[in-house]
C-alpha cells in the first residue's frame, strides 16, 4: 500500500515564551498594587473611581484587536493565506471578553455614581452594539461552511471594525450620560500625575495580557486547522480506496 503523510509540521516553539510570560505577571502584580494601595482616591466618586483602571484599559484593547482582527480579515482576503484567519479569529475572539469587560465593569461604576445600572445612550448603545456583532460573529463562524467561513467572517469583522470610531466619537458629537473624555477632552480634562501613571501602567498590563491570549488562541486556531486538514485528506484516502478503515 502506498505511503501517505499526514502529520503536518507544528510549531513546537511555546506560544507563551518567557519573555512574554514574565514581564506580564510582573506587570500585573505591578498593576494591582498601584491600583489598590498607591494612587491616590478619587474626591468625588471615591474608591469606586478605581474601577477606571479596568474599565478604559478593557475598551482600548477591544477596539485594538477589533483593528487587529480586521486588518487581519483584509489581509487573508488578499492573500488567502490562512495565517491571517487564525489571527482574526484569536483577535475577535479576544473582543467578545474585553468589550464584556468594559460593560460589566461601567455598568458596576456606573450604579453609585449614576443610580442607574444601564442608559441607552450613544456611547453604551455602540458598545453593546459592537460586543453583539462579535459574538455573532463566533455564530456566524461556527455555523459556516469550513471552506467559506474565513470569507463569510472577514465581511462581520470589518464591519465591526468600523463600529469603532462611533464608540469613540460618541461623547463627544452627541449629548450622554456618559461623561465626556477625561483623556484628550480639551479645557478642564485630564488626570491628576499618579492617576494617569497607574492608567498607563493598567493600559500596558491589559495589552500585554490581550496579546498572551491572542498567541495562545492563535496556536488553538492553527491546531484545530491542522485537524480539519488531516481529517479531510483522510477520508479523501479511504474514499479513492487508498487506505480502508
Amino acid at each position: 500500500m502506498e505511503a501517505h503523510a499526514l502529520s503536518p509540521e507544528f510549531d513546537s516553539r511555546p506560544a507563551l515564551p518567557l519573555w512574554l510570560l514574565l514581564p506580564t505577571a510582573g506587570m500585573m502584580l505591578l498593576t494591582l498594587y498601584l491600583i489598590f494601595d498607591w494612587v491616590s482616591t478619587e474626591a468625588t466618586m471615591g474608591i469606586v473611581q478605581r474601577i477606571f483602571y479596568f474599565h478604559v484599559p478593557a475598551a482600548a484593547v477591544s477596539f485594538l484587536a477589533c483593528f487587529v482582527g480586521g486588518v487581519s480579515s483584509i489581509l487573508y482576503l488578499v492573500t488567502r493565506n490562512q495565517k491571517y484567519d487564525d489571527l482574526s479569529l484569536a483577535a475577535n475572539e479576544s473582543i467578545v471578553v474585553y468589550e464584556a469587560v468594559n460593560i460589566v465593569m461601567g455598568s458596576l461604576w456606573a450604579r453609585p455614581v449614576w443610580g442607574i445600572w444601564w442608559t441607552w445612550d450613544a456611547r453604551l448603545t455602540s458598545s453593546f452594539v459592537l460586543l453583539f456583532l462579535y459574538a455573532a460573529y463566533l455564530m456566524v463562524r461556527q455555523a459556516s461552511p469550513v471552506e467559506s467561513r474565513a470569507a463569510i467572517c472577514a465581511v462581520v469583522c470589518i464591519l465591526g471594525m468600523l463600529d469603532v470610531p462611533l464608540i469613540y466619537m460618541s461623547n463627544r458629537l452627541f449629548r450622554t450620560q456618559h461623561p465626556s473624555p477625561v483623556l484628550g477632552g480639551g479645557e478642564n480634562s485630564g488626570l491628576a500625575p499618579d492617576m494617569l501613571k497607574t492608567f498607563l501602567v493598567s493600559l500596558a498590563t491589559m495589552t500585554l495580557v490581550w496579546w498572551c491570549v491572542v498567541r495562545v488562541r492563535r496556536r488553538v486556531a492553527r491546531l484545530d486547522r491542522a485537524v480539519e486538514d488531516l481529517t479531510r485528506r483522510a477520508h479523501e484516502l479511504v474514499d479513492t480506496g487508498s487506505i480502508r478503515l
